[in-house]
């Protein structure tokens, strides 16, 4: 890395009678002991023969047998190819014992995700039963040192949009199968519950019903599971009040890419639990959380409202969340060219006046929906009215464009589930998902929508296009995540879906384009935007999007994933690069 102060290194140094050869950064491991001393038997007779004739060949020899892929050798096998080193790695995973299991065949699944547009084989699948099978084949890979270029993803429920959870001929341990039997439950004074990272928040938000709790923060879609939110953020409309969900977790379980297993919180393991929050997988993977609870409500009235103008729009998103007496969800669509947009509304919505909304026209214009809930239990309901009246008469929306809902809270919070049923009986659920999602300053916001919306995107038949704001003084400071300096920003993101053979609009081609013309904009510097879930295809993009809190990651990865070994997918670190530059 340019301009970064040199690492001191370990090192390992073969002697001769009178001579001696320095191998930079590397320490051998105690399974591969046994090759180190027939290596050096060998070597040092080569030494012998070699010092008979002269130092310059000596000097030649070395650098032959360590240069191109022959560096760091750990093997049996004084000058094992690397070739031969993995088959060696892969037949000795074969030979382990896991309480739960590990595949070598059948594994496709491991090479999809959400985002359908990479699909990198793994070698391997591990499906955990017990935390000691993660450390164990964590353990083992760092244990090969860097003779090795064996990698490991965790997935888990396989929502990555950009093949994040992938390890192309490595190893995917499968989440899910970690799932613990049951959840520990705590409904103390300050509720939670511990459970397995691969759990699925649609699974805790039905068992923590039963005792009358929730989770306080949420993501749209709860198909999703605990270690692969917490390792991005976990954003949905509650974010201005609760923060995102790396905000609201007591305790982690983490195993690091050294293969400990560490329990790590903001008094015990303080970096660590910073770390992985919010931490793209890189420092550790997350094996059981332990979850903020809340008393849970039975009901919501969801609302929606239309605004033809985004000054106004965003001054009322912003006033509400720096209410303390507001709605509990707030959020926002985009919505440009659409023919009957409130008719379609009206299959889960009522509109508040029936007469106004038939008379009004969405064609050809672009709209900004105000989208809020506000919870409550049944025997609130005859009040309800009289509680969200005066917030939404603060706010100025086209009256003509006002509809309501009254929902369970399960059927709100889990609304996206909806729309995924219908998207797979008419088979478009698994299609490419090219989506962008990015963080923009308030300051910048406004630029931001006239340049995009008036120059970029000239329509959303392809997916919805979410806008709103939070509060950054709601969000965890020292984590790995990565916001705006404002101290309030917007989720912008384009959830586009691409259907399969099309060159218009709404094919992939012309989608990656879009985001590329946004990106080729919003990483103007002055403007201060950062990418939320990002992907980047070289060390110096990911070093620009952590700016100065760079150094604080790569130090963190020295400590915790030395080699590299963790989440390939990502695109941040080669595999060794970090643990070589110590």
């Amino acid at each position: 890395m340019g301009g970064k102060q040199a690492r001191s290194s370990p090192i390992l140094i073969w002697q001769g009678t009178d001579s001696h050869v320095v191998i930079p950064s590397y320490t051998p491991c105690l399974r591969c002991a046994p090759g180190l001393e027939k290596y050096e038997m060998v070597f040092g007779e080569c030494l012998t023969f070699i010092r008979q004739k002269t130092r310059a060949l000596l000097i030649l020899v070395f650098l032959h047998s360590f240069m191109i892929n022959r560096e760091y050798l750990c093997s049996n096998h004084p000058f094992a190819t690397p070739q031969t080193i993995e088959s060696i790695a892969h037949s000795s995973l074969a030979e382990m014992r896991f309480e739960g299991s590990i595949s070598f065949e059948n594994l496709e699944f491991a090479a999809r995700d959400f985002g359908n547009r990479y699909h990198l084989m793994p070698s391997a699948v591990l499906h955990p039963k017990s935390v000691s099978d993660i450390s164990s084949i964590l353990r083992y890979v760092y244990d090969l040192g860097l003779s090795s270029e064996l990698k490991v993803a965790a997935r888990g429920h396989g929502h990555s949009l950009e093949g994040q959870a992938q390890a192309y001929r490595g190893v995917v341990i499968s989440m899910e199968s970690l799932r613990a039997p049951e959840m520990s439950f705590h409904c103390g004074e300050h509720p939670y519950v511990d459970v397995s990272a691969g759990e699925l928040w649609i699974n805790i938000l039905h068992e923590s019903l039963k005792r009358g709790l929730t989770p306080r923060s949420w993501t749209d879609y709860l198909r999703l599971t605990v270690g692969g939110t917490l390792s991005n953020a976990g954003i949905s409309g509650q974010a201005f009040r609760h923060g995102p969900q790396i905000n609201n977790v007591y305790q982690l379980q983490v195993v690091t890419g050294r293969g400990e297993v560490v329990t790590c919180s903001d008094e015990q393991n303080t970096d660590l639990f910073h770390a992985v929050l919010g931490g793209l997988g890189q420092f550790g993977i997350i094996t059981q959380a332990r979850i903020a609870l809340e008393p849970a409500p039975k009901m919501v009235k969801w609302i929606r409202a239309l605004y033809s103008d985004f000054s106004t729009f965003a001054r009322d998103q912003e006033h509400l969340i720096s209410s303390n007496n507001s709605f509990d969800y707030v959020e926002g669509f985009i919505i440009i060219n659409r023919t009957g947009l409130l008719n379609n509304w009206r299959s889960s919505f009522s509109p508040k006046d029936p007469i106004r909304a038939d008379q009004f026209n969405s064609d050809g214009k672009l709209l900004f929906c105000l989208e809020v809930a506000k919870y409550y239990n049944p025997r609130e309901s005859d009040n309800i009215d009289q509680d969200i009246d005066p917030l939404l008469s603060e706010l100025s929306y086209i009256r003509s464009t006002l509809y309501m809902s009254e929902v369970s809270y399960v059927n709100f919070l889990d609304r996206v589930h909806v729309s995924e049923v219908k998207l797979r009986e008419e088979g478009l659920w698994e299609v490419p998902h090219p989506w962008l999602n990015l963080l923009v300053p308030r300051s910048r916001i406004h630029e931001f929508v006239a340049e995009v919306f008036g120059n970029i995107v000239k329509d959303t038949s392809g997916g919805p296009i979410l806008i709103y704001p939070v509060n950054k003084a709601r969000w965890k400071s020292g984590t790995s995540l990565i916001t705006p300096d404002d101290d309030v920003f917007y989720l912008i993101a384009f959830l586009s879906s691409a259907m399969p053979s099309s060159a218009g609009k709404d094919g992939l081609e012309h989608i990656l384009s879009q985001n590329k013309k946004i990106l080729s904009f919003s990483q103007r510097p002055y403007l201060g935007i950062k990418q939320y879930l990002p992907h980047y295809s070289t060390e110096e993009e990911w070093e620009a999007h952590f700016g100065p809190h760079w150094e604080v990651f790569y130090r963190r990865k020295l400590s915790y994933d030395p080699l590299a070994i963790l989440a390939p997918g990502q695109r941040i670190f080669r595999r060794g690069i970090a643990y070589a530059l110590q």
